[in-house]
């Protein structure tokens, strides 16, 4: 009888420790709060956990409790945590390769293409390797609209009217308005209220579920609806040793949920902009549309220099900047081409 409960009893241990060797457990670091800009993680996140009966979890972390999103990157690289969020302007010297998603004036029309030419350029071999230098693996991005601004006061209606104008702004976006004569400051989306609020900045350049996450258009009397300079670029990306480790069924499940995530995140972003002027309108916030004539000597003054000054700062690194610039032309040209 003891010999028999005692073989039961190592079967149970047995088939317990085995169980837990099966299970995943994965820490993402991101950053705020829920949004529309973290839908497509949570959306993974509840994907993979389906797909593997609870076996694969990943615990999703905001208000920077893991890391803060500047060192998001940092994070990944030590293994402090295994999945992470962060846009490139934050640290650009970590990760020049995705900037060309930032260059000003790309003439990106909507989520869609954002989708289509950021899945381009994170499978080029340079974008690879750039990344497995921090052992981050490009997972998917994070497509945001183009960028308009709030501000108070007198909204801009020439381009001398940005001389002088302080700012929020990172990567191309930024050197796109410094290119105007404004000077725009980096401060991360977490202190960007503040910065307004405290007159740091006299303008924030965000998407528009910033400006609503973060408070910004709380303190706004206007906002840019064709300023339309440029956007960010944020992926999320895996510790590469993490995601090896993964059993080939967990690895399976975390890629094929991957464009499903992105699907929910696009439908659900939608929503937002359908309701953008109704934000407004509850917000007294008023609506600019900018000339087509300013907007057009804004492309001449921005586009073409900061593109060319970027291609050549690549290709003297031996980064390849044409051929990344060019990726990006012809990825929109045969997504629209195919009717995508």
């Amino acid at each position: 009888m003891n010999k028999y409960l005692g073989r039961a009893c190592v079967a149970a241990i047995c088939v317990a420790f085995g169980t837990e060797a099966l299970a995943t457990e994965w820490n993402a670091s991101l950053w705020g709060q829920r949004r529309a800009f973290t839908e497509h993680v949570e959306k993974l996140a509840e994907l993979v956990s389906e797909k593997t009966n609870g076996e694969f979890t990943i615990n999703i972390a905001y208000g920077e409790t893991l890391s803060r999103n500047r060192e998001n990157l940092d994070g990944i690289e030590i293994g402090a945590f295994e999945m992470a969020q962060f846009c490139a302007g934050y640290h650009r010297d970590k990760n020049q390769v995705i900037t060309v998603l930032e260059l000003p004036f790309l003439g990106v029309a909507n989520l869609e293409e954002e989708v289509a030419v950021s899945a381009a350029v994170y499978n080029h071999p340079a974008a690879a390797e750039e990344m497995s230098q921090w052992n981050a693996k490009l997972l998917m991005t994070s497509p945001m609209p183009q960028y308009n601004l709030v501000g108070t006061g007198e909204p801009p209606a020439t381009l001398a009217d940005f001389e002088g104008m302080r700012v929020r702004a990172t990567g191309g976006i930024g050197n796109a308005f410094s290119s105007v004569g404004a000077t725009p400051t980096s401060v991360t989306a977490s202190e960007a209220y503040q910065a307004m609020e405290s007159g740091v900045v006299d303008t924030v350049a965000f998407a528009q579920h910033a400006h609503l996450s973060f408070g910004t258009i709380n303190e706004a009397d206007w906002w840019t609806a064709n300023l339309n300079p440029g956007t960010v670029n944020c992926p999320v990306v895996v510790n590469i040793d993490a995601y090896e480790s993964l059993s080939d069924e967990h690895r399976a499940a975390l890629d094929s949920s991957v464009p499903e995530a992105l699907d929910w995140y696009l439908e659900n972003y939608g929503n937002l902009l359908e309701r953008w002027d109704s934000v407004l309108a509850e917000k007294n916030v008023t609506k600019v549309e900018m000339d087509d004539a300013v907007l057009a000597e804004f492309r001449a003054t921005a586009a073409d220099p900061i593109r060319e000054e970027w291609i050549a700062s690549m290709e003297g690194q031996g980064l390849p900047g044409q051929e990344l610039y060019d990726l990006v032309v012809t990825t929109l040209e045969e997504f629209r081409a195919n009717g995508s």
